[in-house]
C-alpha cells in the first residue's frame, strides 16, 4: 500500500509540474486588475484622461495595462438600447482609439460597427415594432378562437394579450432572436478590434 499524501504535498507536486510563472504572466497578474479598475473609472468619469493615466506606468506594464483596459472597453460596447448605452459605446470606442497603435485599422472596424449600430437604432426599432404588433395580433386571434371553441359563442372578448405570460415569454424569445443577429456581428467586430495592437 502506498504512502498517503497530505493536501499540501499534492498541491506542491502539482505546482512543481506547472512550473514557475513567467515574467509576462506575473506582469499580467499585477497589471490586469489595475487596467480593469482604470477602464471602469474611465467609463464613469467624464474628466479622466485615459492616455495620461496609461503613461504613468512603466513601459513593461503599459502593454498589459492597455490590454486589460481594452478588454473591459470592448465588453462595454453593446446594442444602443437607450441614451446611456449610446454614451457608453461612444466613450468605449474613444478609449479604444487612444490605446490602439493602428488607428486606421481601428477606424475601419468602427465604421462597420457604427453601421450595424445605426441600423439597429433605425431599421431594427421599426422591425421590432412590426414584429411586436404581429405577435400581438396573432395571440389575440388565438385567444379569440380558443374562447369561441370553449363557449360556442362567436362574440369578441376584450383580452389584454400583452399582460399574458405566454405573450411576454414569446416576445422575449422573438426579441432575443432579432437581437442575436446584431450581437453576432458585433462579437465578430470586437474580436477584430481585440486583435489590433
Amino acid at each position: 500500500m502506498g504512502d498517503i499524501k497530505s493536501a499540501a504535498e499534492i498541491a506542491r507536486e502539482k505546482l512543481d509540474k506547472i512550473g514557475a510563472p513567467t515574467d509576462a504572466e506575473r506582469l499580467k497578474w499585477k497589471y490586469g486588475p489595475e487596467g480593469e479598475k482604470l477602464a471602469a473609472r474611465y467609463l464613469k468619469e467624464d474628466t479622466l484622461n485615459l492616455a495620461a493615466e496609461v503613461k504613468k506606468f512603466d513601459d513593461k506594464a503599459k502593454q498589459f495595462l492597455a490590454d486589460s483596459v481594452s478588454d473591459i472597453l470592448l465588453r462595454n460596447i453593446g446594442l444602443p438600447k437607450n441614451e446611456a448605452s449610446i454614451k457608453t459605446n461612444k466613450k468605449a470606442m474613444d478609449g479604444l482609439k487612444l490605446l490602439k497603435n493602428d488607428k486606421s485599422a481601428v477606424e475601419n472596424v468602427f465604421s462597420r460597427m457604427k453601421h450595424i449600430l445605426e441600423h439597429y437604432v433605425k431599421e431594427g426599432a421599426e422591425q421590432k415594432k412590426q414584429a411586436y404588433e404581429a405577435l400581438k395580433q396573432d395571440f389575440d386571434a388565438k385567444y379569440q378562437q380558443a374562447i369561441r371553441q370553449k363557449t360556442g359563442v362567436n362574440a369578441r372578448v376584450k383580452i389584454d394579450v400583452e399582460k399574458q405570460p405566454q405573450f411576454q415569454e414569446e416576445w422575449l424569445r422573438v426579441q432575443s432572436q432579432m437581437e442575436g443577429q446584431y450581437l453576432t456581428l458585433m462579437d465578430d467586430y470586437k474580436k477584430e478590434l481585440a486583435a489590433i495592437k
